[in-house]
């Protein structure tokens, strides 16, 4: 499977009117930019992409991807960090006006592959059993924790879903990307971000193993962010993907991109660099079905 411009070039389905989790398999397309633009020259540009998805993960396959950067001549270094996510590095010594970022992927799953299989000791991993800046628990996560009841982690993570997603009403705007799990709560308004935080944290404080996924939803204007558990499935493990912004579990209309302990690790788009204070950061995003079977 190549980046043709015929391929790329193709409609996208009506995800809408398809049976996707009963299709043997699925291709997606993914195309994203990011643009920012400077209203003085800067220097020292340093910045972080963790856009391209994941190689594999569980029945979703990356088949091919392309990363382009115009507007500066750069130096782009592209390695595995300690989740396994991809991530590309950008360094710029001067930038005149702007800087564009964009990555096409093409995505293919296949149903009989998954779900998504985990070594035994990801049960133990502390990155996904202790707390992060983010998903720090208070006393009302503590309390809230509290009345999650017995049973496999499978069925209070389910509770804790339902917690979660009542717990948050989702607002843009009143919350940022520095947020925590608590202040979430706390203000009972938020974003996809804010109710994974406080879904984790709270799996984390029942000794359920967790973690935040980045991606895409599809039907939905920008990326999404969501989550997965961590459960024993025989010998092994496997992630089971909640989406607790929208009460349910994560299906084959969702794009994992990576995963990490929560958002931080695995931020699209952050950096640094000398100079004017004033940007600009406009985005674009087409992502949906090619063909489905």
């Amino acid at each position: 499977m190549t980046l043709s411009p015929e391929l790329l070039s193709r409609p996208l389905l009506d995800h809408t009117g398809l049976d996707l989790e009963a299709a043997e398999r699925v291709t997606y397309v993914l195309e994203q930019s990011l643009h920012y633009g400077y209203d003085q020259p800067i220097e020292l540009l340093d910045h972080r992409l963790v856009v391209v998805p994941l190689a594999r993960h569980g029945n979703q396959h990356r088949r091919a991807h392309r990363v382009d950067v115009a507007g500066a001549a750069v130096r782009r270094r592209s390695r595995l960090d300690g989740h396994g996510n991809t991530v590309v590095r950008v360094r710029a010594d001067r930038v005149e006006e702007g800087v564009k970022f964009s990555v096409v992927a093409l995505l293919e799953r296949v149903r009989a592959d998954g779900p998504t299989h985990l070594a035994a000791s990801a049960l133990h991993d502390p990155r996904l059993l202790r707390p992060t800046r983010l998903t720090t628990p208070d006393d009302r996560l503590r309390d809230l924790a509290a009345g999650v009841g017995r049973g496999t982690p499978l069925e209070r993570a389910e509770r804790i879903c339902a917690l979660a997603h009542d717990a948050i009403h989702y607002e843009y705007g009143v919350t940022s990307v520095e947020t925590t799990a608590a202040e979430a709560l706390s203000g009972g308004r938020g974003v996809c971000q804010d109710s994974a935080h406080v879904m984790i944290t709270l799996c984390r404080l029942v000794g359920v193993p967790a973690r935040y996924v980045s991606g895409h939803l599809l039907g939905e204007g920008g990326t999404h962010g969501w989550m997965e558990v961590v459960v024993a499935d025989g010998d092994d493990a496997i992630a089971v993907p909640f989406d607790p912004c929208n009460g349910r579990r994560a299906g084959a209309d969702y794009l994992t991109v990576a995963t990490g302990r929560d958002y931080s690790d695995v931020a699209p788009t952050s950096g640094s660099y000398s100079g004017t204070p004033n940007s600009t950061l406009t985005t674009s995003r087409r992502v949906g079905v090619l063909s489905a079977a």
